[in-house]
């Protein structure tokens, strides 16, 4: 690997980190027992994954701040991406994500021991549907993917349709309103993950952590939060491709 692609790899490392640190703290906050901000709501959760893919944009935004495996398959299928640097990009935001949920859990240690309910404590790592319908979940989650990947790929096209300059730091507020749209919009069926170092890493983690009484890691539903953001990530990256370039 060259240089500058270590370089962004470990901005992607740092940024992905960073997203999932204050993203899954939100979970937190607002669910496991003896928290300060228990029983906030949709709303405050909605409100911090947007200003905690903020955080992270303003980290990694040198590297286009992708910090999705998602994002970084969309912008390569609409040629704005080298397909050479994807699988790079991508193990850096799993590991990233995976560490970040590690220090989720190191965070709010005590508040996992006071907490028996095993869905709360598998929630603030990952998602899970209201209902299961595979096929419905999947689809919600490539609907929202989708919509994702259509404002950044607006948010970051400066000049040209061709040419994606920066998803990073210029798109950083756009992209934060935008996640948090999608939360209170879409978010409320499946959780969207749309990511899955937001969901899949975090996942690991809790299979892997300590954590008391944490019960199943529901790996029947794991590949959901995959599947569905990689489709409605291509599929954008075709619609932006048929309409503007």
């Amino acid at each position: 690997m060259s240089a500058e692609l270590i370089h962004n790899c470990i901005l992607e490392f740092f940024g992905t980190l960073v997203l999932v640190l204050m993203g899954d703290g939100v979970c937190c906050a607002t669910s496991l027992n003896k928290s300060k901000a228990q029983g906030a709501g949709w709303v405050v959760v909605a409100l911090g994954w947007g200003f905690a893919v903020m955080c992270g944009v303003f980290v990694a935004h040198d590297s286009g701040a992708h910090l999705n495996p998602a994002v970084t398959i969309g912008l390569a299928t609409a040629g704005q991406f080298a397909w050479g640097e994807v699988v790079p990009y991508i193990i850096a935001q799993m590991i990233g994500g995976f560490c970040g949920a590690v220090v989720v859990y190191l965070f709010y240690i005590d508040h996992f021991k006071v907490t028996e309910d095993q869905a709360t404590k598998l929630g603030v790592f990952c998602t899970a549907p209201t209902f299961r319908n595979a096929w419905n979940n999947v689809f919600c989650e490539a609907v929202a993917t989708f919509v994702l990947l259509m404002g950044i790929f607006c948010f970051g096209t400066y000049g040209s349709a061709t040419a994606v300059v920066n998803i990073g730091a210029d798109s950083a507020l756009p992209v934060t309103f935008l996640i948090m749209a999608i939360g209170m919009s879409l978010g409320a069926t499946t959780g969207y993950a749309m990511n899955a170092a937001r969901d899949l890493a975090p996942r690991i983690a809790h299979a892997l952590l300590p954590i008391p009484g944490k019960g199943s890691s529901d790996w029947g539903y794991s590949w959901v939060p995959v599947v569905g953001p990689i489709i409605g990530a291509v599929l954008a990256a075709v619609v932006f491709n048929a309409i503007y370039v």
